[in-house]
C-alpha cells in the first residue's frame, strides 16, 4: 500500500513537473496580456508615451457610440452564421462520405484538406485576383458563358463583398472540420455499425441513429471552434479588402488593428480588444448552453 501511494505521489509530482512550464507559458502569453489589455483600455495611450492619462471607461463609452465598431460586430454576427452554416454541414457530409466504402477516398481525403494547409496570404492574394474584375478568373468564366450581365466589382461592390469573402473563408476550413468529424467517426465502435446493418437498417438510419448522435459533442466543439475563430477573425479579410469598401467588410479584429496599429490609439484599441474578448466568451457559453439544454429536452 505504502509502495502504491509513494507511486501515485511520484506520478502526480512529474505531471506537475512537466505542466509548469506550459502552463507558465500560458499564463505570459495569454492570461497576462488579456489582463494588460484591460488594463491600457483604462487609459488615453499612443502607445509611445508614458501611461498617464487614466480616463476610465471613456473608451467602453466611446465604443458603444461608435457607428463604425456597431457595423464591424454586425459583420463579426453574419460572418459566425453563415460559417457555421456553410461550413458544419459541408465537412459532416463529406466525413461520412469519406469515412465509408468508396473508392479513391485516400486521395480525396487529401484534395478536400488541401485548403486548409495553404497559406492564408497566399488563398488571399489567390482569391483576390480570382474576384478581379477586369481579368479575373470568375468574371472571365462568367462572360466565356454568355452570362455578361452577372460580372461584378465583387471586393469593390459593399452589398458582394462581404459575402465573397466569407465563400473563401469558408472553401479554406471545411476541410479542417471534416478532418475533426471523420476522426469522430473512425472512433465510433464498429460493432455497433454491423448489428444496425444486421438488423436491416438503411445508410441513412444508421447515419441519423447511430452516426449523428455519437458525433453530437464533437460537432458542438466544432461548432464552438468557428464561433470563436470567426469572431477573431482577421488575416484574409485584411489582406483581400482591408475592410472596405465603405467598412462593408470590417470586423472587430480589423477595426481593433487600424484603431490600434494605423491610428495610434492604443487604449481604444486595447478597449475594442477586450470587448472582442468577451463577445466571443458570450457567444461560446451561449451556444454551449442552449445546445445542453437542447439535449437535455430531448
Amino acid at each position: 500500500m505504502k509502495l502504491k501511494r509513494r507511486l501515485h505521489s511520484d506520478t502526480r509530482s512529474t505531471i506537475l513537473i512537466f505542466l509548469v512550464p506550459a502552463f507558465i507559458l500560458y499564463f505570459m502569453l495569454v492570461v497576462f496580456p488579456i489582463f494588460q489589455s484591460a488594463r491600457y483600455s483604462l487609459y488615453r495611450w499612443d502607445g509611445l508615451g508614458p501611461i498617464t492619462r487614466f480616463i476610465g471607461l471613456e473608451n467602453y463609452k466611446e465604443i458603444f457610440q461608435d457607428p463604425i465598431f456597431w457595423k464591424s460586430l454586425k459583420n463579426n454576427l453574419i460572418v459566425v452564421f453563415f460559417s457555421l452554416a456553410t461550413q458544419m454541414p459541408p465537412a459532416l457530409f463529406l466525413a461520412i462520405i469519406l469515412t465509408g466504402r468508396i473508392r479513391g477516398k485516400s486521395f480525396l481525403r487529401t484534395v478536400y484538406f488541401a485548403p486548409q494547409i495553404v497559406s492564408t496570404v497566399a488563398a488571399s492574394y489567390l482569391f483576390y485576383y480570382v474576384y478581379e474584375p477586369t481579368f479575373g478568373l470568375l468574371n472571365n468564366l462568367l462572360k466565356g458563358i454568355g452570362l455578361d450581365s452577372l460580372t461584378r466589382g465583387w471586393l469593390g461592390d459593399p452589398s458582394l463583398a462581404l459575402y465573397a469573402v466569407m465563400v473563401v473563408i469558408s472553401w479554406k476550413y471545411i476541410g479542417f472540420y471534416m478532418v475533426l468529424f471523420m476522426a469522430a467517426i473512425e472512433g465510433i465502435p464498429n460493432e455497433l455499425f454491423e448489428a444496425a446493418r444486421i438488423d436491416g437498417c438503411s445508410s441513412f438510419q444508421v447515419i441519423r441513429k447511430i452516426t449523428l448522435p455519437l458525433l453530437s459533442g464533437t460537432i458542438k466543439t466544432a461548432c464552438i471552434l468557428s464561433i470563436v475563430g470567426s469572431i477573431k477573425y482577421f488575416d484574409l479579410i485584411w489582406v483581400m479588402t482591408s475592410g472596405g469598401p465603405a467598412h462593408s467588410t470590417e470586423l472587430i479584429a480589423t477595426y481593433m488593428y487600424k484603431k490600434t496599429f494605423l491610428s495610434w490609439e492604443m487604449g481604444y484599441g486595447a478597449a475594442l480588444a477586450f470587448v472582442l474578448f468577451a463577445i466571443a466568451i458570450l457567444l461560446s457559453v451561449g451556444f454551449s448552453r442552449l445546445t445542453n439544454k437542447k439535449a437535455e429536452g430531448r
